[in-house]
């Protein structure tokens, strides 16, 4: 899979390694940047701070925990570039608290925008995708996708939905023979701000720039299932065999795992 000269559309593009990878692809010979986030003042720098690609970046701001204003911005997408050549599906949020501590609308806010929103926007787009039969859907899930944590009930909950809806529209493209590659990306905690104050015992927290190539890769190499830095298929063997409590003792003591999210703050405004 290439970049060059495709439409690419990426959420949560004007901080993180949503940026990171709008800038990427760019340089990867994009056609077309569709720049979509909540953060109207980040998107107008994102053009200001890339002044040699200005021509080709196109942005939208949108609320994606807003299933409306997603089918209207995907309509207005479609319009003027009919199709999109690469979905990659970043944006996503935390809390950071204990389950008993969240508000009704915060369980609402984390479900919609980082689960709900990928299946909304992506049912937006996929028809073009399947009539052209050609196209790719790159899924930003997290490890807590595959691995439970204190202090980040809903957040997890939502990236378990998003595995396996990603996982189960890979299988679908496939049985309906049609050339559009679904990409799930797992990674570990990135340092972007969003998890500031987390602790990582013995896995590394990941570098944003390092972390954003490695995933971008992953979908040029067309990749189904990527985990970074520990392979999914390690985790997934290890919940296999181990016994329940052997499993919680080693993610507990040996990993550290169960301890990341006790000095969270998170991304301050």
């Amino acid at each position: 899979m290439e970049f060059n000269q495709k439409v690419i559309l990426v959420t949560g593009a004007c901080s993180g390694i949503g940026k990171i990878m709008s800038r990427k692809v760019l340089e990867r010979g994009a056609s077309v940047l569709i720049a979509v986030d909540i953060n109207r003042e980040g998107l107008g720098k994102l053009v200001a701070e890339w002044q040699q690609y200005s021509s080709r970046i196109h942005t939208y701001q949108l609320d994606l925990s807003d299933a409306e204003q997603i089918h209207a911005t995907a309509k207005t997408i479609l319009s003027v570039h009919h199709s999109v050549d690469v979905l990659i599906n970043n944006a996503g949020i935390v809390a950071g608290k204990y389950f008993h501590d969240l508000k009704h609308e915060e369980i609402t806010r984390i479900l919609n925008i980082n689960s709900a929103a990928l299946m909304h926007l992506t049912l937006a787009l996929l028809p073009s995708m399947m009539k052209r039969n050609t196209g790719w859907i790159c899924n930003i899930a997290s490890m807590a996708g595959l691995i439970a944590n204190p202090k980040m009930s809903v957040y997890a909950a939502s990236k378990w939905a998003a595995v396996g809806w990603s996982e189960s529209l890979r299988l679908e493209m496939r049985q309906l023979h049609k050339k559009i590659g679904v990409t799930t990306i797992m990674p570990y905690y990135i340092n972007t701000g969003m998890f500031e104050g987390v602790r990582s015992s013995l896995i590394p927290i990941l570098k944003p720039e390092k972390a954003a190539e490695k995933i971008i890769r992953a979908v040029e190499r067309e990749k189904a299932l990527y985990a970074l830095p520990l392979p999914y298929w390690f985790i997934r063997l290890s919940q296999g065999l181990l016994p329940l409590r052997a499993f919680d003792w080693v993610m507990q003591h040996i990993f550290g795992a169960y301890d990341t999210m006790k000095d969270f703050i998170g991304r301050q405004k």
